[in-house]
């Protein structure tokens, strides 16, 4: 068995695990300019929403409908899916998991807000620790400062893959993702959530630099369409 990612640009990946196809923070073309693909052309047996903005859910309910796909996030969200007529979803809330057909889901804490795109309640934002029953440990971050208690990740073994914001502005910048990337103990680290909009321009190979040479740990820089396997 083997875990692979597809990046569609900003904060949105496909996983494909043992059969099972998983988009995370749904946010395609032609909303999402980084994104070459739109919402209709990819398919989902699960959706995992870290947080309410629009940035990360803005096509989450067409592709729960039109997929009929399990939505994954915290409760209030969930509750706001069920409000859209979405019904088959599963709510956790942070420091909760439970374990799915393809794996363990775990919400983390996540310092950010999580509105909602009509206003209303998103609860509290999330990162999501997702192990897959292949063995595979994948953290994402979310949209986040850098928290201490990213530790807790690392003090449990750490993971193999990282996904990290490094957009600055509006979440952590890519220093601290750098220790980010140490407190996660992440054995490798892909960026996300920059170049979209001209406020979290940033340099991934700057970044990715930077991260070998203060840490020791690999990066992959990804371009909306490629796919990297864990």
């Amino acid at each position: 068995m083997t875990t692979t990612l597809t990046f569609y640009g900003h904060s949105t990946f496909g996983i494909e695990s043992d059969g099972t196809r998983v988009i995370v923070d749904p946010f395609f073309a032609p909303n999402n300019p980084a994104a070459t693909v739109k919402a209709d052309e990819v398919e989902a047996d699960y959706i995992l929403v870290t947080h309410g903005h629009g940035d990360h859910i803005a096509d989450a309910v067409g592709l729960a409908k039109r997929t009929g796909a399990m939505v994954i996030s915290n409760f209030e969200i969930v509750a706001w899916f069920g409000e859209q007529g979405i019904d088959n979803a599963h709510p956790l809330h942070i420091g909760g998991g439970y374990s799915f057909p393809f794996g363990r889901v775990k919400l983390t804490i996540a310092h950010h807000g999580s509105a909602l795109p009509d206003g209303s309640n998103g609860g509290s934002p999330a990162g999501i620790l997702i192990n897959f029953n292949d063995g595979t440990d994948l953290h994402f971050a979310g949209d986040t400062a850098l928290t201490y208690d990213m530790r807790l990740i690392g003090d449990a073994g750490g993971v193999d893959l990282a996904i990290l914001p490094i957009g600055d502005n509006f979440t952590m910048g890519p220093d601290d993702a750098i220790r980010a990337a140490e407190f996660i103990k992440a054995r490798r680290v892909i960026p996300c959530h920059y170049n979209t909009f001209p406020p979290i321009n940033q340099d991934a190979d700057e970044f990715a630099t930077n991260l070998s040479r203060q840490t020791g740990i690999d990066c992959t820089i990804m371009a909306p369409g490629d796919t990297y396997t864990v």
